[in-house]
Order: structure tokens, then C-alpha cells, then sequence
């Protein structure tokens, strides 16, 4: 790997410059994964010579390849090649931690002040908003992963078994792989037995158990909860981690199963609502996690967390980096990959059915429907035929909401 004539040589120059690059787009890397990636490539190979462009599409390769956020996974990466291990760990963090704290922030705010009519406005358009923004992730990963009619048949399958048959999406996800397994794997030999590990790993995976009632908010720093569900949130977020295949957006039918239908740890509008501060960060989306932690336990439990979710990342690329770049090329993993993909498509497409119906439906009036939908539509095409970032289109909603709260009063008609 090529390396910049001028570059610090020293380890320890080399962290502070993984800090300062690593932190700075952590705190301004609005609009996506692909907006960090391309930010990531900038600094890395055009400004900085790091490694070559080949080199970093092949990392790029393997990060779209492994369970979680790939722009975070990518910056990991970077800190490898750049300082190895403890270099990793350090852009990670670097990169995690201003929108960790920007979560925090505004779960502290949203939780402090949801009682206030103004800040119900700002959600009622902020929801129908991240509709738009769940649809419009359908459309794209439909378009990249569904291919022929086997990955129609996936999807509508774990659609159905998800949606009507309260299957949970990660045993979904889990079967539709083994089911690719025996659809698109080489034909002239079983899987290797090294591949059934982490599937076993997974499955065993379990999260806390679930409450009759929804969980109260915790206090601010969350002291009086972290005790009995430190274990609970490391144990539930390192399994979400493991598993996020696909994008950030994952998380959602994942989180809504458990989260909502099964812990009731949020109701389905606060947990709309996290997903929308989510992707007010310039972050990933899965510091959702952040969300769920606070009102579990407090700023402890964001911190716990987000340490489940993203350590999973940080192990993939610190442990087996060399390894990955052969194993992308694997026919096994990517026949699991190709059945995965399509099943993460039908969970989100049906997840949103009631988060749509939350935003949407139930509301007050008939013309606050009518209000959420065309939101909704309008959000969509722009996202879709205008390529809008979609932190812009959520403080738009949140802006036309507060607009139509002066007009009419905004809620859920319960």
C-alpha cells in the first residue's frame, strides 16, 4: 500500500491524524453511507495516498459484504491500514462518537419535552417522512438484490411469516440463508463446516425478557436501571450487530419485533420517532440503538448499547481483515448473501405496514391523514427522483409540521 511522502511516521501521529480526520467526519458526515464513504475516499486515497483506489473498492467490498453499518465498518478499515489494530479501534471510535453524543442529545430533548404540542407537530411530519425514507430503501434494495424468481419467492415468503405469521425476522433471516445455501451454492460439495458457527452463534442470541407493560423512562444517567439490564441491551444490540445485513435500515424490522412487539421497551411512536433522531445524525442509522438505550437506562444504557451493536464491526474487520478479502470471494457466502438480501427486503416492506399506520392512519382528523400522506409522497419522490439527503427531507417534515400544528392540533386520534 502507497503511503503520502509527508505523512506523520510515528504511531502516535498517526492515531492524533486518525482522531482529527475520523472525528471531523463523524461530526459533519450528513446524508448517508454513501455520503461517508465518499468523504472516506477523499481523505484516504485522493488527499492522502493511504492506499490505492483498487485497494479501497476491495475494502469497500468486503464492508458491503459483512453484517452492519458499512461506512463505520469502512473507517475501522481505514484505521487498520493506516496504524493496524489499534488504529482501527480508534478511527471507529473517532468516527461513532460525535453522532453518539448527537443522539443522546436529542433522545435527552425528545423524551424531556414529547408532552409539548410544538414538538408533537415537528414528529407528526417527521413520521410520514421516514415512511417515504423506509420506502424509498425498499425501492433501491429491491432493484440491487432481487434478481430472479427465487428472490421474489424469499421475500414475499419472510413478508408473509414475519408480518401474519409473528416470525421473528432474525430466525428469518437465519433460514432464508440456509435456504440459499441450497439454491445458489456450487453443486459439487456441502457448505464448510466453519460456516455453521456463526449461524449457531446467532440463533442462541437472546434478548431480555419481556415486560407486560411499556417500560417508563428512565432517569437522565439511568444509575437505577443499568444494574439489571446491563447484560439485557449488550447481549440484545451484540445480536442486532451480528446480523444487520443490507444497510443500517435493517435494523428496523429487527427493533420493531422485539423493541416494541415483544420487550415493550418503546411504543411504536417512540420508537418512529428514534429512527427520525437516527437520521437527524451524521452518523449510522443503527445509533438507534443510542435511542433504545436511553429510554431503557439512561445515558449508561445508550453507551451499552452502542457498545453491543458496534462491536461486532469492530471484531470483523480487527480480527479477520486479511481473511475477508478472500472470503468475499467465497461461493458459500455468497450464496447465503444472495437468499439474505431478498428476506431483509420482504421484513422491512412489511414492518412498515404498521409504522405506516402509526404516521398515517392514526390520526386525529381527516385532514391530518390526507396532510401525512401527501407528506409521505412527496417525500418519496423526492428522495427518489431528486436524490434529496434525507436529514434535509426530515427537517423539512419536522419544519411543515410545526407549520401545520399552528393550524390544526396534531396526534395519534387515540
Amino acid at each position: 500500500m502507497s503511503s503520502s511522502t509527508d505523512a506523520p511516521s510515528s504511531l502516535r501521529d498517526r492515531l492524533w491524524e486518525l482522531i482529527r480526520i475520523f472525528g471531523r467526519l463523524g461530526s459533519i458526515g450528513f446524508g448517508g453511507p454513501q455520503a461517508h464513504i465518499a468523504m472516506q475516499n477523499d481523505e484516504a486515497v485522493v488527499r492522502r495516498q493511504w492506499l490505492t483506489q483498487d485497494q479501497f473498492s476491495d475494502g469497500m467490498a468486503v464492508c458491503e459484504m459483512l453484517p452492519g453499518p458499512a461506512s463505520t465498518q469502512m473507517g475501522i478499515y481505514l484505521g487498520y491500514v493506516r496504524a493496524g489494530q489499534v488504529g482501527a479501534l480508534v478511527a471507529g471510535l473517532a468516527f461513532i462518537a460525535p453522532a453518539f453524543l448527537i443522539v443522546v442529545t436529542l433522545a435527552w430533548v425528545y423524551f424531556r419535552f414529547q408532552a409539548l404540542p410544538q414538538l408533537d407537530a415537528i414528529f407528526f411530519g417527521i413520521a410520514p417522512v421516514m415512511i417515504a425514507i423506509i420506502l424509498g430503501f425498499c425501492w433501491k434494495l429491491g432493484k440491487k438484490s432481487v434478481h430472479d424468481w427465487q428472490g421474489v419467492a424469499i421475500s414475499i415468503s419472510v413478508g408473509i411469516a414475519v408480518g401474519f405469521g409473528n416470525l421473528s425476522p432474525l430466525l428469518a433471516f437465519i433460514l432464508a440463508g440456509l435456504l440459499g445455501l441450497a439454491i445458489y451454492r456450487p453443486r459439487q460439495s456441502p457448505p464448510p463446516q466453519a460456516l455453521w458457527l456463526p449461524l449457531g452463534l446467532m440463533a442462541s442470541l437472546t434478548a431480555a425478557t419481556p415486560t407486560a407493560d411499556v417500560l417508563a423512562l428512565s432517569s437522565f444517567w439511568g444509575w437505577e436501571r443499568i444494574g439489571p439490564f446491563f447484560w439485557p441491551l449488550l447481549g440484545y444490540f451484540f445480536k442486532m450487530g451480528t446480523f444487520i445485513f443490507g444497510g443500517g435500515l435493517v435494523i428496523i424490522p429487527l427493533l420493531e419485533y422485539d423493541v416494541v412487539e415483544q420487550l415493550h421497551w418503546l411504543t411504536r411512536s417512540e420508537f418512529l420517532n428514534g429512527i427520525a433522531i437516527g437520521q437527524l445524525s451524521p452518523g449510522p442509522v443503527v445509533l438507534t440503538a443510542a435511542f433504545v438505550g436511553f429510554k431503557v437506562a439512561g445515558v449508561w444504557g445508550a453507551l451499552v448499547a452502542s457498545i453491543g451493536i458496534f462491536t461486532p464491526s469492530f471484531l470483523f474487520i480487527m480480527a479477520g481483515a486479511p481473511l475477508l478479502l478472500r472470503l468475499r470471494q467465497n461461493p458459500y457466502v455468497k450464496a447465503f448473501l444472495m437468499a439474505v438480501r431478498p428476506a431483509v427486503l420482504g421484513a422491512i416492506a412489511i414492518a412498515t405496514l404498521p409504522l405506516a399506520q402509526t404516521a398515517i392512519i392514526e390520526r386525529s382528523s381527516l385532514w391530518l391523514v390526507v396532510i401525512a400522506g401527501a407528506i409521505t409522497v412527496l417525500s418519496w419522490v423526492a428522495l427518489i427522483r431528486f436524490k434529496t439527503p434525507t436529514w434535509q427531507l426530515v427537517l423539512a417534515g419536522g419544519g411543515l409540521g410545526l407549520l401545520v400544528g399552528l393550524i390544526i392540533p396534531t396526534g395519534l386520534s387515540s
